[in-house]
């Protein structure tokens, strides 16, 4: 039988040992490179959307705010960028991530399929790196995450829902992400609270491993989810049934507190939208404002749809047509391009079909910016 303090010893050394590891995790903060270990990629392809979902049970996917661990998981990470690609990325909330679409139905699959080429015969290849939740600067945040994989045209597609300013600390991945947040705030000197008490900040206890241990679940998780994704190409819900966009609508005018008849310039983002046509540098960017769901119902002369009341639509189209001429940005309004028949669950959210009409009308408009970059 063993000695009882050979035992103790054995359980102090233990305890000690792991109190060691536990301050050492807060102090050293190895999650973004724990994140960057990746099964994908590798052992795995590459995923063709960025990990999101709250049924991983169902969907093998889940939502994680570990960027370096989202991006790994990527095919936009599994190499050297070839010398014979045009690449292509694509920026915005779930309507470009594909929400209810199978991965072969998505905006960046349909741009894909239509097999073009530069002038210089580089393959144009496009990625999808849209991300569900709308505010424009979960979109900042995304893309400067992508400049790091050397793209050669950003496609940025961009809806009123993603404008509020009282909306741009709201997304999630946003509020857990403050540190690098806080930089582009900085940098871009944007119109945002640095100190809002809407971002996640860590005690020192909450960076221990004990307190992070549901960020390191999350990424282990992840890596497990690959063989079924994998095996499965499964990685959202799809439910039989759902409703549809609401036709008949409210006479309510008020958006996000604002009211008619005018629209105030700082009601709006418009300057985190400017800081990342500038953040790119010389990399063309072309912003589409996408298509959405126009109600023929009830009080559908004071709303379009559920989002939006005409009067604040209107003026937004407006001030984005002469932002775009005033600082020559690439602009592409296909507001109406779709028709109501195509729309899925949300104002916003397309059908195959009318995903289809949106990848050939941004298709054509492309072929101008595709050259020897």
């Amino acid at each position: 039988m063993k000695d009882p303090r050979f035992i103790r010893n054995i359980i102090i050394k233990a305890l000690v040992m792991f109190i060691i590891i536990d301050i050492l995790f807060a102090f050293m903060n190895p999650l973004p490179a724990l994140g960057r270990l990746s099964t994908y990629n590798g052992l795995f392809p590459g995923r063709l959307r960025l990990p999101y979902g709250d049924r991983p049970d169902l969907a093998y996917n889940l939502s994680l705010f570990n960027l370096d661990a989202m991006f790994a998981s990527h095919e936009i990470a599994s190499g050297r960028k070839p010398a014979d690609e045009f690449r292509v990325v694509l920026i915005g909330d779930s309507s470009t991530w594909g929400f209810l679409l199978h991965p072969e139905e998505t905006l960046s699959t349909l741009l894909n399929a239509r097999g073009l080429v530069a002038p210089s015969g580089k393959e144009v290849r496009v990625f999808n790196l849209g991300y569900p939740t709308m505010s424009l600067t979960k979109d900042l945040l995304m893309l400067s995450r992508a400049l790091r994989y050397q793209p050669d045209l950003i496609l940025w597609l961009v809806t009123l829902e993603s404008f509020p300013a009282s909306k741009q600390l709201a997304s999630p991945i946003v509020q857990h992400n403050p540190q690098e947040v806080r930089e582009l705030i900085g940098v871009n000197n944007l119109r945002l609270d640095a100190d809002s008490p809407e971002f996640v900040n860590l005690t020192r206890w909450e960076q221990t491993l004990i307190g992070q241990r549901r960020a390191v679940a999350d990424w282990f998780r992840l890596q497990l989810y690959g063989v079924l994704w994998a095996a499965t190409g499964v990685d959202q819900v799809y439910p039989e049934k759902y409703d549809p966009p609401q036709r008949n609508l409210t006479a309510e005018e008020d958006f996000y507190g604002l009211g008619p008849p005018t629209l105030n310039e700082s009601d709006l983002a418009f300057d985190v939208l400017e800081a990342g046509v500038k953040l790119v540098g010389d990399i063309p960017v072309m912003i589409v404002n996408e298509p959405i769901y126009l109600s023929d119902g009830q009080n559908s002369d004071i709303r379009y749809n559920f989002y939006y009341p005409r009067w604040i639509f209107d003026q937004y189209r407006q001030e984005m047509r002469l932002r775009a001429e005033a600082n020559d940005w690439l602009y592409l309004d296909l507001w109406d391009l779709v028709p109501a028949s195509e729309f899925t669950n949300s104002a916003i959210h397309l059908t195959p079909t009318g995903e289809n009409l949106l990848a050939g009308q941004i298709a054509r408009m492309i072929l101008p910016l595709i050259d020897e970059r």
